[in-house]
């Protein structure tokens, strides 16, 4: 296992942030302030007072309505920043783990997998697939794209007719975590079973009442089917889905 203390978490006050915290407690996870990736002098300051192996590129301005009322502010985070993590592991080579979003593919067909084309539905996804043009152009770089939520789902009603692969953020961490040693690149699909957003929402509490939501009841648009093929993640970490017995390999994902 990587030592925890080579490794930088950015975005460490966010739902994935606390999970991940809590798995990785001796994890170095600057505040904003402290690793700014706005600020590339700062961020280099920052690793050369130290001594790592692995940024976890968590941090992200991700609310598609702020967005859309301010797309600069996405650009300057989303895009540049990213570019600015890129930039800083290329010059100390360390290696970059980047969270992305199944929303960079249209929706209309699940389960993706990492190589179909991507077509963002929104400019949250479009910033975020600006970030994996970045990571693309750096050898040590592993794009995760996923969906996660609260561990308790917050809402009083969900889809009924919209299909996801998304986790619990506990989940989510878990399964990230086990992919630090893998010396993985490129590209990796992180998620759940391919289930409708309702039995995903059930799955969290099955005593929790649930209302039905239909896609067709909002006045927003709703991609009908991001969910994700695992099948490379299986790969990776030596096992099918629910069998933890099996010893993790090794592989790069292209």
């Amino acid at each position: 296992m990587i030592d925890q203390g080579k490794i930088i978490l950015t975005g460490g006050g966010g739902l994935l942030g606390g999970e991940l915290r809590r798995l990785l407690p001796e994890m170095k996870a600057p505040t904003s302030m402290e690793f700014n990736v706005t600020d590339f002098d700062q961020m280099d300051t920052y690793v050369r007072a130290g001594d790592y192996e692995l940024i976890i590129h968590a941090g992200a301005f991700i609310s598609p309505p702020l967005i859309d009322k301010d797309p600069a502010r996405a650009l300057e985070v989303n895009i540049i920043g990213t570019a600015n993590v890129v930039k800083l592991c290329m010059r100390h080579d360390l290696r970059v783990i980047y969270i992305s979003t199944d929303y960079v593919f249209k929706g209309d067909r699940g389960p993706y997998r990492e190589e179909d084309p991507v077509l963002p539905v929104n400019k949250y996804a479009w910033s975020k697939l600006g970030g994996e043009c970045a990571m693309q152009l750096y050898d040590k770089s592993l794009i995760v794209r996923t969906s996660f939520g609260p561990n308790e789902f917050p809402f009083p009603k969900a889809f009924v007719d919209q299909w996801t692969s998304r986790l619990s953020v506990a989940e989510f961490a878990r399964k990230l975590v086990g992919l630090l040693d893998q010396d993985a690149t490129g590209i990796v699909h992180v998620a759940g079973p391919r289930r409708t957003v309702h039995e995903y929402a059930k799955s969290l509490d099955p005593n929790k009442p649930i209302g039905e939501l239909r896609t067709t009841e909002v006045n927003f648009n709703v991609p009908r089917d991001t969910s994700l093929s695992v099948d490379r993640y299986r790969r990776l970490v030596g096992r099918t889905e629910g069998d933890e017995t099996m010893p993790a390999g090794k592989e790069v994902v292209k």
